[in-house]
């Protein structure tokens, strides 16, 4: 008994990325009286997904604000109390329903600054779960960062560690500009240390989560846990896959692709969002304009298929890419 208390004791700590969740608003709340929080059942039941469980214990319902079953009411209220000071955190329960309040977050919300001149801002953040692999069917697993991605004035966030969820809470909150923040169903349960106090990830910084020199292979929040799969696989052939975490589609950090493109000379992105309309194209797209003389291959794109999401699992495996789809993606590639 005692040796399995030392083990515990002597285990770094670690935080679900679902409870980084609710540690990075609430690092904010401390820190800024300004920040509230708004959405369906958010307060005393800590969110359908349980992402903002003891935040209405501990800042009240002043702050913590349960809403009707409305998008737009919810985006409204947010976009209202953004423009007149606070620092309003809104909820929408699954990104599909942001087409239910497209009106306000298309039309609206990222288009007040520039058409009053700087004079209001709406710093605002629009939190939502996203993506797909949990068999809820094609109404409720829809990775829609792509939606956003056609909106300019909106900064779009996808974390994919538990680190990152906090670090880039902080920066969105703090953001001037409205941010879609994008936390993934699927990485919910997963864990991970820790970040320290007062930890900010800076928007439009992408990270290299793996080195190599084969391959570079840029993912963005379910999918990096993917590609990093991948590459340990693939190392074991021999093929050096480095890795590329986006973090953020606005701002894209072209910068850190082109640099690791420059180490390998070969270039696969894989996302979730289909591949009509995907933030793949435009990276590829980038690295055509300002990368071309750095590719020694064809650039290849992984990406969800084309069709509204199945609801059974061994039909959903089918359009969203997997370990073993990013492997043969590489593999031909370094093979090239």
């Amino acid at each position: 008994m005692a040796d399995v208390t030392r083990e515990r004791a002597a285990a770094p700590r670690q935080i679900s990325y679902r409870d980084a969740v609710a540690e990075g608003i609430a690092r904010e709340m401390r820190r800024d009286p300004s920040v509230v929080c708004l959405g369906e059942d958010i307060g005393a039941a800590g969110g359908v997904f349980k992402t903002t469980v003891g935040l209405h214990k501990e800042f009240g319902p002043e702050r913590v604000w349960d809403t009707p079953i409305s998008e737009q009411a919810i985006v409204g209220a947010a976009m209202g109390a953004a423009m007149t000071g606070m620092r309003p955190v809104a909820e929408i329960m699954f990104s599909d329903f942001l087409a239910c309040c497209w009106d306000y977050l298309a039309n609206e919300i990222p288009k007040v600054r520039y058409m009053t001149g700087g004079q209001v801002t709406v710093p605002l953040v629009v939190r939502t779960a996203n993506g797909g692999g949990l068999g809820f069917g094609a109404q409720h697993s829809q990775a829609t960062e792509n939606w956003a991605l056609t909106v300019p004035g909106l900064k779009i966030a996808a974390p994919s560690t538990p680190a990152d969820v906090i670090g880039m809470m902080a920066a969105a909150i703090r953001s001037d500009d409205p941010v879609v923040f994008f936390e993934h169903k699927g990485l919910l349960a997963s864990k991970g240390p820790p970040p320290p106090p007062d930890h900010v990830v800076e928007l439009g910084r992408a990270a290299v989560v793996r080195e190599g020199a084969d391959v570079t292979l840029v993912a963005l929040a379910s999918m990096v846990p993917v590609a990093l799969t991948a590459a340990e696989r693939l190392a074991e052939e021999g093929i050096g896959v480095e890795v590329v975490d986006l973090r953020t589609l606005v701002p894209l950090d072209m910068a850190t692709v082109l640099a690791s493109l420059g180490r390998t000379s070969r270039l696969v992105t894989v996302e979730e969002n289909p591949y009509q309309g995907g933030w793949g194209a435009t990276v590829v797209s980038v690295v055509a304009d300002e990368g071309f003389g750095l590719l020694d291959a064809p650039v290849r794109r992984l990406a969800g298929e084309c069709v509204p999401l199945p609801f059974a699992d061994a039909l959903e495996e089918q359009v969203i890419p997997t370990v073993d789809k990013v492997v043969a993606a590489v593999r031909g590639l370094a093979a090239y």
